[in-house]
Parts: C-alpha cells; sequence; structure tokens
C-alpha cells in the first residue's frame, strides 16, 4: 500500500456564487422563517479549526457533510469575513472534530458563548499536518483544502481527508431545534 501524498496542493480559485442577485431571492422567505425551517434538522455538531504556526481559530457549524468516498473527501461552510476562513485559506489546511456527548462546553466556546480563548477549555493534540486535534471527539478529520465556493456571506470548503481518528464507542453530539440532543443508541 503506497502512502498518499499529504502535501497541500494550490487550492485553486474560488467559484462565486451570488445568491442574492438571483432573480427568486425576492421572493425568498424571511432569514427568521428559514432558520425555524432549518432549526428541524437535526445534525452532529462539528468544531472547524485551522492553524498557521502560533495563530489557531475555530468556530462550531452544524454545516458540515461527506462529499467522497474516492477521494474521502468533506465539505464545510464557513462565514466569510472571519479569520477562520482567512487562516483556512492561508494554511491551505483544516480540520474537523465531530463533538461527543458530553463536549457541550466545547461547542459553546467555539460558538462564542463562552471564554474569549475558544481553546482554554480542552486538551487539544496537533495532527502531522500541525493542525488541531480535539481530545475526546467522536470523530476527527485533518484536510487538505481543495477547493472553494464563495456564496454571498459564506464560503463553502471542500477538504481532502488525509487523517481519521474515530472512536465507535463514543455518541455524537446532536443539534436539534436550537438545542443540544443525544443520540438514542437504542
Amino acid at each position: 500500500m503506497t502512502r498518499p501524498n499529504t502535501k497541500s496542493p494550490p487550492a485553486g480559485p474560488a467559484l462565486a456564487l451570488a445568491l442574492a442577485d438571483h432573480p427568486s431571492a425576492t421572493d425568498a422567505v424571511p432569514a427568521s422563517q428559514f432558520t425555524g425551517a432549518m432549526s428541524t434538522l437535526a445534525a452532529a455538531v462539528t468544531v472547524v479549526t485551522a492553524r498557521i504556526g502560533d495563530e489557531q481559530h475555530g468556530r462550531t457549524v452544524t454545516a458540515m457533510l461527506s462529499l467522497s468516498a474516492e477521494p474521502p473527501a468533506v465539505m464545510v461552510s464557513i462565514t466569510r469575513d472571519t479569520e477562520l476562513a482567512q487562516t483556512i485559506e492561508a494554511a491551505g489546511r483544516f480540520s474537523l472534530s465531530v463533538l461527543a456527548q458530553g463536549q457541550e462546553t466545547v461547542a459553546d466556546a467555539f460558538a462564542g458563548w463562552g471564554p474569549q480563548d475558544r481553546f482554554a477549555n480542552a486538551h487539544w493534540e496537533h495532527w502531522p499536518s500541525g493542525q488541531p486535534l480535539l481530545s475526546g471527539a467522536a470523530t476527527s478529520l485533518d484536510c487538505v483544502l481543495a477547493g472553494s465556493i464563495v456564496m454571498d456571506t459564506h464560503t463553502l470548503y471542500a477538504g481532502i481527508v488525509t487523517h481519521t481518528r474515530s472512536f465507535p464507542d463514543r455518541a455524537p453530539l446532536i443539534w436539534h431545534r436550537r438545542s443540544y440532543k443525544a443520540l438514542d443508541q437504542s
């Protein structure tokens, strides 16, 4: 078996889509109605992080999805004008930590509801790439940035997964109807 190349390839130019300029945008439902509808979706709570040198940033998201198994790839949505987005683009890498039940304080911190130093309330390691690796997560992924799509206020980042760490016995933390839920594993 050959080891996959883990060097960061150039991510290439971002594709820009301005949904606000679409003719149907004037017919769209109000944001509060949309977010209410989206709150009915149950999603795993994920912390996205990126690091360059001593500078690291992160954010709690539920907008993360698997893109493909061959090559192994994921996509995550991040607010465009944030330090995290700038760090992902500059580093050409990012990492994902799917939180386990009991990691609500980590989720809160990275959502901006906790201490100013979001990394202070959990134990962090580092992937061989140097990206942050959260101890105790249900699943963690180290990713090379493969491309991006700029969409109004957010950027969708696609990443090729170069390393994983999973603990099948740890149930994921779920976000549903604007609160944390436990996954019923019966």
